[in-house]
């Protein structure tokens, strides 16, 4: 059987000392650019694999985080897991990825099983069943594990968030579709009682209210985040004597629902405008291109991995006094409400 390489070779290839090519692999700061690339060259040469429990027995550090997300089928979190990990790749960092497919039961397990296979910390965004019981969550702070909530956050859960401002993307949307000539504006959204989702639901209000329009109780249809939940919700409002001229999604998959009724019904948007949330792969592609607010996928997923890392560095000694992360939602007008004003 061949030998193993080690540290220890490492170190007689390039005549240095074994804790030099240690700080070297592990990327600390007070070694040159020059040496960090010079061991790392010698140990792809060298086929060096380093032994992540000998490592982790030392410093107390497995270098795996933990992801938990609801699904990563849906192209927004696939996007922030991708950005995420190759944010902490380049700090020797690993993800372990657990998904909840929408299942409050999943997420606990899920917390479980992270915190057994001994993750230095979770990043996570909650279920959509996720409403009240949040006491899982807090076995990572009994552990004293480093926990970060992204996007799809909780009132009652002291832990630092990474989001965007979800109350100005219903504002966002809702004011586009004002400032198009729309004015019977329906929104088709989650029944269940998630935080980022009220808050649009709350921007939406805000801006019909600014431009002097009552909020109609008739407009708003509580689902499933679904095509079937958009399609279901839209045949309910074209059943309405005074039917919308603009439909909200509560994300792209609802939008996608929603333009499915209408060209069931002969109607194409922008006839009735239609926009969604999350700026998903086929949103732009399909016909008519679909309107929506992009959730900045990319720069959520390098934020988490940035406030991460100085938690996990303990440049912050109390958590709890951390700023959230507050992205900006970005509107990406399509065809779909291209109606002209």
């Amino acid at each position: 059987m061949a030998k193993k390489t080690t540290i220890y070779d490492i170190a007689k290839e390039l005549n240095i000392t074994v804790s030099t090519v240690s700080r070297a692999l592990n990327n600390i700061s007070t070694i040159s650019e020059s040496t960090r690339e010079a061991v790392l060259e010698m140990a792809k040469k060298l086929n060096y694999r380093p032994n992540k429990v000998a490592s982790s027995l030392t410093s107390g550090k497995t270098y795996i985080i933990g992801v938990l997300l609801p699904s990563a089928q849906i192209q927004f979190f696939a996007s922030v897991i991708h950005s995420l990990e190759k944010y902490l790749k380049s700090f020797g960092y690993s993800t372990l990825l657990y998904q909840t497919n929408e299942s409050l039961e999943s997420e606990k397990d899920g917390i479980s099983t992270l915190l057994e296979a001994q993750v230095d910390g979770i990043i996570a965004s909650l279920s959509l069943e996720t409403e009240e019981d949040i006491s899982h969550f807090e076995k990572v702070k009994e552990e004293g594990k480093p926990l970060i909530i992204f996007d799809r956050t909780h009132d009652n859960l002291d832990a630092p968030v990474v989001k965007i401002n979800d109350e100005q993307a219903g504002y966002l949307a809702t004011k586009h579709l004002l400032d198009k000539g729309y004015r019977k504006i329906a929104y088709i959204t989650t029944k269940h009682r998630i935080k980022i989702f009220r808050e649009r639901y709350e921007g939406y209000q805000k801006a019909l209210r600014e431009a002097g329009i009552s909020p109609n109780p008739s407009y708003a249809i509580l689902g499933e985040l679904t095509v079937e939940g958009g399609y279901t919700g839209t045949n309910n409002l074209l059943r309405l004597k005074d039917r919308p001229d603009a439909i909200i999604g509560g994300d792209d998959y609802v939008a996608l629902g929603i333009i499915k009724a209408l060209h069931e019904q002969h109607i194409t948007p922008p006839s009735i405008g239609v926009i969604g949330f999350a700026n998903q792969n086929f949103s732009e592609h399909i016909i008519p291109s679909l309107s929506t607010i992009d959730q900045q996928a990319i720069q959520m997923g390098k934020e988490c991995a940035k406030l991460f890392l100085k938690i996990i560095e303990r440049k912050h000694l109390e958590e709890k006094t951390m700023e959230p992360v507050i992205l900006s939602p970005i509107l990406l007008p399509r065809e779909s409400t291209n109606r002209k004003s």
